[in-house]
């Protein structure tokens, strides 16, 4: 079977529009992500080398090395996402006929619901990561490319909000409480004030236009 990474764009998009439930909004998410990550690290190859911004040359290098291992990530975080959501389904679909096979059921199907909420939250937190480069990559990046900057925080944007409701809606269905309180919380520490940060950034952004 072909990886999720190597089908091409009008591929995917047309799985993504299908009855099938993978790929799904999840995947959309990390690749909102991984299209951010790319975006920045443009930003950065087009504004190194140029004489009239080496001193800001070694901190946009450090910003491209940073983006193409987060690139790196949500690529795979497309797969995750997908391979989490099957598993759980053939949780689901595991006998329940007797009380045995109904307990062992719903311990597989908690157990894999964990995996479904971490997933979405290493989205969060690689999509929170390129939103702080793509504020980098709008003060410093050569204003040719300014408002690529700009596509890269919205779309980083896009995976973290996108992401952040997949956390929420898969901790509705933990029974373990404690595990879902401290997920939510850490995912409300990590977001919290983000939408003003956002903002600022895309102001930075038509400023420099």
């Amino acid at each position: 079977m072909t990886e999720i990474k190597e089908k091409s764009i009008q591929t995917f998009l047309d799985e993504l529009a299908s009855k099938s439930a993978t790929p799904g909004g999840g995947s959309a998410a990390a690749l909102m992500g991984a299209q951010g990550a790319a975006l920045v690290s443009m930003v950065c190859r087009i504004t190194i080398g140029k004489p009239k911004f080496a001193e800001v040359e070694a901190e946009l290098q450090e910003v491209l090395e940073s983006a193409e291992s987060l690139r790196a990530e949500l690529t795979e975080l497309i797969k995750a996402d997908i391979d989490v959501f099957n598993r759980l389904m053939s949780k689901y679909a595991l006998p329940k006929e007797t009380d045995g096979e109904k307990a062992l059921r719903s311990e597989a199907i908690q157990e894999v619901l964990k995996d479904a909420t971490e997933v979405p939250l290493q989205c969060v937190h690689a999509c929170l990561k390129i939103i702080e480069l793509s504020r980098i990559a709008a003060e410093k990046g050569s204003p040719g490319v300014v408002s690529d900057a700009g596509a890269a925080v919205m779309s980083a944007y896009g995976g973290l909000k996108s992401s952040s409701l997949n956390v929420y809606i898969n901790v509705r269905s933990l029974k373990d409480q404690a595990f879902a309180e401290a997920k939510v919380a850490e995912l409300e520490a990590a977001i919290a004030g983000i939408d003003g940060c956002v903002n600022s950034i895309y102001e930075t952004v038509k400023a420099r236009l």
